[in-house]
């Protein structure tokens, strides 16, 4: 946060203008040179000269943490007006769970504010401030759990990776959108860094700020683009949607997720998983370390295809062999005792638990030819969809309601029973508006769409 909270611009601010020839007010920028591939880039692509940004407008103002700071950017954003662009940071792969770590907003009039949400982690004042405003993020999903748990409920956002999608972008990352759109370098390097630590540096700061200051006019740029391509309502939609979506339940069974236990067919290697999975984990949440540095996957599979019964031989596997892993040893062997000695009928099922959701598409021609027809068409006939309106497939329906509207097709199986069917699974209007007719008949007979769908051949 720049000196009273005002944004005071450096002598070496750049307006730099992106391809629509809109003035981009960004910060410090070096001479126009090739960059490295942006996020999500094809490494082997050719990559667009762009001009890197090294220092945010404002400079790096100091972390806000204490409750007087954060009244006065409180006071300054209710001051100022306009969209607010946010970010945050989280320290994935280092801590348990996904906390936020750093907090950055920005909003014309008022500059830009890097909080602390540890030392402050009510940020309800700042939600009220702004009223109605609307809120800029890039994949609004990863960073709204977060903002939630610090009382941040934005009143509407704009997601510029969604719009991005939308748009028919090829690369969504930030950065990648950054340099298509507005022509500048915005560099990730500390995108995967451990942002509890602190104090936090100096050069991350400057990465922090950097990642809010785009937004604003990155926003502008996609918000004209939806409006010239019909998209806007259709953005609208997906806006609110991911606004408003409760949080995911808790997953059943969840150390199924263990990389590698799909090679396990044995009862008793899987329980040896799930005993060691547990034990890691409350290890892991105890002393607020990432899972996978307590115990890699690779080290519990390991213990399950061998089954040692002793530390000994616990520790002659490789995956067991490091200090940190074996000076633990003597936990992780009686994990595994435990689920050595578990009765037959406790063990858990080799299919895993039970579920709702259609089978695997590859194992639908022999569990249901018909379905597995209703697939295939289904897919041609999105893809037609998607390729016309330059809309990613998975954002024009989501996959799941796909499979399942094929499986198991309403009665009768008209337009509005299809569109109730997929409303109930999640889709919005505008989806419904454009897929359910088409979905509809393809479903109905499926033998047209591969009678009218063009050969192989003929589109080459």
């Amino acid at each position: 946060m720049s000196s009273a909270h005002t944004p005071s611009f450096s002598s070496r601010r750049t307006a730099d203008r992106g391809p629509s020839g809109d003035a981009v007010d960004v910060g410090t920028a070096r001479d126009a040179a090739p960059s490295s591939t942006p996020d999500g880039a094809d490494p082997g692509a050719p990559v667009p000269a762009v001009t890197p940004l090294t220092e945010p407008a404002d400079g790096v103002g100091p972390v806000i943490d204490t409750p007087e700071a954060f009244a006065e950017v409180v006071a300054a954003y209710a001051a100022a007006s306009g969209p607010v662009a946010a970010d945050a940071e989280r320290a994935s792969g280092y801590r348990y769970g996904q906390r936020t770590y750093l907090v950055q907003v920005r909003r014309e009039g008022a500059g830009t504010a890097l909080i602390d949400p540890i030392a402050i982690p009510d940020l309800s004042p700042l939600r009220e401030a702004v009223g109605d405003a609307e809120w800029i993020l890039h994949a609004a999903s990863q960073d709204l759990p977060g903002f939630a748990e610090q009382n941040l409920y934005p009143a509407r956002i704009f997601d510029t990776e969604l719009a991005a999608r939308l748009l028919g972008m090829e690369r969504v990352g930030l950065a990648a959108v950054i340099a298509e759109v507005l022509g500048l370098g915005l560099a990730k390097e500390h995108s995967a860094a451990d942002w509890s630590t602190r104090p936090l540096p100096e050069d991350w700061l400057r990465y922090a700020a950097l990642d809010v200051e785009v937004l604003i006019p990155l926003r502008k740029i996609l918000g004209e683009r939806l409006e010239e391509q019909g998209k806007a309502e259709w953005a609208a939609q997906e806006f609110e949607a991911v606004r408003t979506a409760p949080p995911p339940p808790p997953r059943e069974e969840p150390w199924r997720r263990t990389s590698g236990v799909h090679a396990l067919r044995n009862p008793r290697s899987l329980a040896v998983v799930r005993s060691l999975w547990e034990a890691r984990d409350e290890n892991a949440r105890r002393r607020d370390i990432a899972p996978g540095r307590v115990l890699p996957d690779r080290a519990i599979v390991a213990a399950a295809q061998a089954m040692p019964r002793s530390v000994p031989e616990l520790v002659k596997l490789p995956a067991f062999s490091g200090r940190n892993t074996a000076r633990r040893a003597a936990a992780w062997q009686h994990a595994i005792d435990q689920a050595l000695a578990l009765p037959q009928e406790a063990l858990p099922s080799a299919r895993g638990p039970r579920s709702d959701a259609p089978p695997p598409p590859r194992a639908w021609a022999d569990r249901d030819p018909a379905a597995a027809q209703r697939l295939d068409a289904a897919r041609v006939v999105v893809q037609a969809l998607s390729d016309e309106l330059s809309v990613p497939i998975e954002n024009l329906l989501q996959p799941d309601a796909l499979r399942r509207v094929c499986w198991t097709p309403p009665s009768p199986l008209d337009t509005e029973h299809v569109a109730q069917f997929l409303r109930g699974r999640g889709a919005r209007e505008w989806q419904l508006a454009l897929v359910a007719e088409p979905l509809a008949r393809a479903l109905a007979d499926p033998a047209s769409v591969a009678r009218t769908a063009p050969s192989p051949e003929s589109a080459s």
